[in-house]
């Protein structure tokens, strides 16, 4: 959002809060009653509010009998709008108050998987170092840069070009087959043999639908047919569903790294393939020279520089 955007707003007559507070709390308990209760008001005044309310609109919003209300259809329909408006300013109102005049809200944007499985880890002990700079994270599938989202860095998967965006590589994506220990014995497949997979259930991502084929064809390996076993839309539920013995699944080496170091995930089969893209930290051009994203940037690469890529006991194809 442009603060110096000067256009008028076609529609200057808005409720008050107070109206909207007075209705969504009627609307929750359908009683006038209980919500004068829980507002501190009287009756008489809520029910004056929601009047108010529903002759600006020139609707009714509750359906009224002497013992109860209820919401109408467009009650139904301005409720749920009506308490994402509310929720929208009770955290932008909480954000500014708990903000001090010299701190900074850093908005990050990650997918889901990576946010838990990588992220997290490589942030631990960011807000205790840069005390005024506090985090917002947010995880998301995409798109990540639009204007509704104002984002200052989002960590993506990909080939590192986006539009007006600066970005720096993390690094690049090995798919591992991993699966439970017992899976192996249950399905009587050979570790290091890939003879078998018509025994084996193969868990696939649903964005990613021709990865085994891939995983296969780097190895010189033809595979007719089709992949028999479920879809997912994550890599967190694809490694969970590999974790309750599901089947094999094919995910980057760095987000099961844990589970393959602890022994509750094995690899089904000793090849490690290259990914199409690689991981990448994204920032807006304009912000390069931000405070903020200047400390993320050396954040992320001084905690890079001390982690190292796992490395079981694989043969790694390029």
């Amino acid at each position: 959002m442009n603060p110096d955007n000067k256009t008028p707003l076609a529609f200057r007559r808005y409720p008050s809060t107070t109206a909207l507070q007075c209705f969504e709390t009627a609307a929750r308990h359908l009683s006038f009653t209980n919500a004068a209760q829980e507002m501190h008001m009287t009756q008489s005044a809520i029910s004056k509010q929601v009047a108010q309310l529903e002759e600006m609109l020139n609707l009714s919003l509750f359906y009224r009998t002497p013992h109860r209300i209820s919401l109408t259809p467009a009650g139904k329909t301005y409720y749920l709008e009506v308490l994402e408006i509310l929720k929208h300013i009770e955290a932008a109102t909480t954000s500014l108050m708990s903000n001090s005049d010299n701190s900074e809200v850093l908005k990050i944007v990650s997918h889901p998987t990576f946010c838990s499985r990588w992220l997290m880890p490589a942030l631990n002990g960011f807000g205790a170092a840069n005390p005024l700079i506090n985090l917002t994270i947010k995880e998301l599938a995409g798109p990540f840069f639009s204007e509704d989202q104002n984002v200052d860095v989002a960590f993506l998967y990909g080939d590192g070009i986006w539009g007006g965006m600066e970005s720096i590589k993390l690094f690049d994506e090995y798919n591992v087959a991993v699966c439970h220990p017992d899976y192996l014995t249950d399905k009587a497949v050979c570790m290091g043999d890939i003879g078998n997979i018509d025994n084996c259930t193969l868990l696939q991502l649903s964005s990613r639908p021709s990865a085994w084929y891939e995983y296969f064809r780097q190895q010189d390996i033809r595979i007719d047919g089709t992949f028999v076993g479920p879809r997912f839309d994550t890599f967190h539920t694809t490694i969970s569903a590999a974790l309750l013995g599901y089947g094999i699944a094919l995910v980057p080496l760095r987000l099961v790294a844990p589970e393959l170091q602890s022994g509750a995930l094995v690899t089904a089969w000793r090849y490690a393939s290259k990914g199409r893209g690689a991981y990448y930290m994204s920032y807006p051009l304009a912000m390069g020279n931000s405070h903020k994203i200047k400390v993320i940037v050396e954040w992320i690469s001084a905690y890079l520089a001390k982690s190292k890529e796992p490395t079981p006991d694989l043969d790694f194809i390029f």
